[in-house]
């Protein structure tokens, strides 16, 4: 980057004595992220526009109701004070890129209407800017490579300004029953910063919101990120001494794709009169066109970008929504298709060839290549999604759920993204399940593991042409910890040889708020000779969870469950 303009800080010179600093700006990288910006976010004061240097920190005045500081020796977010409050820190500890990244050159420039403080990490960039008149700050984090580790921005809030004990909240309780993240309240509910509830498709922003004021954290569209559209992963927490928000940059917890570098951002620090943050700074919405020239790194303006767009998709199952991702080493998005005729458009895309997947709910039902060019639109004619590839077209016997690449309307599906499995609120996790009861699915549980509820019993009846002949059993799953996966046995007659493990996230999943992992379906062949004769008995199809790995209780091997049938 070249240092081709030079600013002047009246302001800061006074405080400091200090006078012309260097404005670097400098032509945009070949990586970056989405251009995103939206209108000013006004305070009630009207103070100077402008920064300064206290000795430790660099002191910025948005000019509304904002000052924040930045550490001139490691680049944390030393202070933020809304309206005279001081909102910064619990427990000792400021805001800053992963757990703070200690000593780092810290530079600060102000052109015009805009203040950017730049800091530096070995190969690690992170930016902080303010807008004249806004009580927003946009953050931006540029990591190389894997010399620094970088997967979170972290907002930590004083204890005491924002108390409300939200289901995805984070509370300490007197009992730790998972590694040192997953605790018990007295009341026998459960409690993490992993329960976030919600995927990366469900929200635009998290915080908090009481006596008049909200602090939020407005993310990022997540392009250098990984896991895709349906992702979970920490979000928020508060304990006793405080809340924290996050920018997720990466997470390793239950993930299913390689690590993205590159420029993130930007995400936005925002504080309102107690509202929600203006939806105009969502991703996708946001433009940053005053950001083009700061010479941020890695750093691609709109310009720079190219679209996506499909007139239309055929074969979708109505009752579903469908999205329509594109993914490649360097980068991934998404976009929802039109539930009339199933138009999609995805903006603001780098350059680059990318698989492009359609997904019915959370399963992927489509996939092929589009390549996309600077400042060019790649139209798609019509997508034709073929009958077999949804396998909810097969005709079956019977069917317990339905595909869509979740657990969803199984017991406890619902509450699994939110609390531990030895939560209170959790329907118990054994019992068998009866074809034809009406509550097949609801009865069945989300989750099986080998040490907490493997050889479930599901009991079916079947005509004489049916068990005349042989069928194929299916059972698709979403995830699965420690390589568990299906064993069957049809009326202790017939056991199905034990399946080769699928490739699935290593990490802890089922316990941690999270089903998404990579779907996979398991086929048995099943020969007429399984079958009961006699049509009036129930034939009973037991489901083992196998595996050599995993520990003990809800840490066994174990899998998630997206459906199961029996094909005609």
């Amino acid at each position: 980057m070249s240092e081709n303009t030079v600013s002047e800080n009246p302001r800061a010179a006074a405080a400091t004595g200090v006078g012309r600093r260097a404005f670097v700006v400098g032509a945009a990288a070949a990586a970056g992220t989405a251009a995103l910006a939206g209108p000013l976010a006004t305070g009630a004061s009207a103070a100077a526009f402008g920064w300064s240097d206290d000795g430790s920190n660099y002191v910025v005045d948005t000019g509304a109701s904002l000052v924040f500081k930045v550490s001139k020796s490691n680049g944390d977010l030393s202070s933020l004070v809304y309206k005279g409050t001081e909102y910064q820190g619990y427990g000792g500890k400021n805001s800053h890129i992963e757990s703070g990244l200690g000593s780092s050159t810290v530079t600060i420039a102000q052109s015009g209407s805009t203040i950017l403080v730049s800091v530096a990490h070995g190969t690690l960039r992170h930016y902080y800017a303010a807008r004249s008149g806004e009580n927003n700050i946009y953050l931006w984090t540029n990591r190389a490579d894997t010399s620094v580790a970088s997967t979170r921005f972290i907002l930590r809030v004083k204890a005491g300004l924002f108390l409300n004990d939200e289901p995805d909240s984070y509370t300490y309780a007197p009992t730790t029953i998972e590694a040192s993240d997953v605790f018990q309240k007295s009341d026998g509910q459960t409690r993490s910063k992993h329960y976030s509830k919600l995927r990366v498709i469900d929200y635009n922003y998290v915080g908090w919101s009481a006596n008049g004021v909200g602090l939020w954290i407005v993310r990022s569209n997540h392009e250098k990120a990984s896991g895709g559209p349906f992702y979970r992963s920490l979000l928020r927490h508060q304990s006793a001494d405080g809340g924290g928000l996050y920018e997720i940059l990466h997470y390793a917890q239950n993930q299913t794709e390689n690590e993205r570098f590159g420029l993130q951002g930007p995400y936005v620090i925002a504080l309102t009169d107690g509202g929600a943050p203006s939806s105009s700074l969502y991703a996708g919405t946001l433009t940053t066109s005053w950001a083009d020239s700061l010479g941020i790194s890695g750093y691609v303006a709109s310009g720079g970008r190219g679209k996506v767009a499909g007139v239309g998709i055929t074969g979708r199952n109505t009752a579903y929504p469908y999205t329509v991702g594109l993914a490649n080493s360097a980068a991934q998005y998404w976009g929802s298709a039109r539930s009339s005729d199933g138009f999609f458009s995805i903006g603001q895309v780098l350059p680059g060839t990318y698989t492009l997947t359609v997904f019915k709910g959370e399963l992927a039902v489509y996939t092929t290549s589009v390549s996309v060019s600077a400042g060019g639109t790649t139209t798609l004619n019509s997508i034709a999604i073929p009958s077999s590839n949804d396998p909810s077209n097969a005709g079956t016997i019977w069917r317990i759920g339905d595909w869509n690449g979740t657990p969803g309307g199984f017991k406890n599906a619902d509450l699994m993204t939110y609390a531990h499995p030895s939560d209170v609120r959790a329907a118990a996790w054994t019992g068998n399940v009866v074809i034809g009861s009406g509550s097949e699915t609801s009865a069945f549980p989300c989750y099986l593991w080998k040490d907490v509820n493997s050889g479930l019993i599901v009991y079916f009846k079947l005509t004489a042409a049916q068990a005349a002949a042989a069928h194929t059993l299916r059972i698709g799953v979403t995830t699965a910890y420690a390589n568990g996966r299906p064993q069957v046995v049809v009326n202790d007659s017939w056991t199905s040889t034990i399946p080769s493990p699928p490739t699935q996230p290593s990490t802890r999943s089922l316990t941690n708020g999270s089903y998404r992992g990579n779907n996979y379906t398991f086929t048995y062949s099943v020969p007429a000779s399984a079958w009961l004769t006699d049509t009036s008995q129930y034939n009973q199809l037991k489901i083992n969870v196998v595996s050599g790995s995993g520990s003990t209780g809800f840490l066994s091997a174990g899998t998630a469950i997206d459906a199961i049938d029996l094909l005609t």
